[in-house]
């Protein structure tokens, strides 16, 4: 069972990567609208698997771009939170967003045609 602590700094770490994503130059993620749906960091801190989802722009250049940002953002994660490790980051497509908006669009279909 995670601890209170890592808990906390999941927690932080979603929200201060939901500020960096933002601030990163790559058209590739600049241009999409990517939101960051949990973080999940191991109990040594030495990695961090943000859990990401893409609703405007094209996900693999998303992913792209989140791979080729990846120095920039760890160090922007570093220089926000004070944290003895900085973790690796592992970005990992949610997909979760997207069911649910399917899901929805099935039912508004079903529910006009009956």
């Amino acid at each position: 069972m995670p601890s209170y602590r890592i808990n906390k700094i999941n927690e932080q770490v979603r929200e201060v990567m939901t500020e960096i994503l933002r601030t990163v130059k790559d058209p590739r993620v600049s241009r999409a609208f990517v939101t960051v749906s949990a973080a999940d960091v191991s109990k040594d801190l030495s990695v961090a698997r943000i859990y990401y989802g893409v609703i405007t722009g094209d996900a693999e250049d998303v992913a792209k771009g989140l791979g080729s940002a990846g120095g920039y953002i760890r160090s922007e994660l570093a220089s926000r939170l004070n944290l003895r490790v900085t973790p690796r980051l592992v970005f990992i497509k949610d997909e979760s967003g997207e069911r649910a908006l399917r899901i929805a669009e099935l039912l508004k279909e079903n529910g006009e045609t009956q």
